[in-house]
């Protein structure tokens, strides 16, 4: 993944823990369109970067934010350049 690509990610994965973090401030009160954004940014995420490219197994941690997160993660510490 090019530089430009990690820096993307980086504020993309940034948009979406604050998404996150926003989901559960409000768990007691409807979220169902937090939970939507959420969603689709994290499909828009395997999408546009080709996020399979790096992780295989990623697809399937769609449904928990938290893993997916993690797995974005690791992707980018990996695709930095130090």
């Amino acid at each position: 993944m090019d530089k430009i690509n990690v820096l993307r990610l980086k504020k993309t994965l940034a948009y979406l823990e604050s998404k996150q973090r926003e989901l559960k401030r409000h768990k007691d009160s409807d979220t169902r369109s937090i939970e939507s954004m959420i969603k689709y940014l994290k499909k828009d995420m395997l999408e546009q970067f080709k996020l399979t490219d790096y992780d295989v197994y990623i697809k399937g941690e769609l449904n928990n934010t938290e893993t997916f997160i993690q797995s974005v993660k690791s992707i980018i510490d990996s695709n930095s350049i130090s």
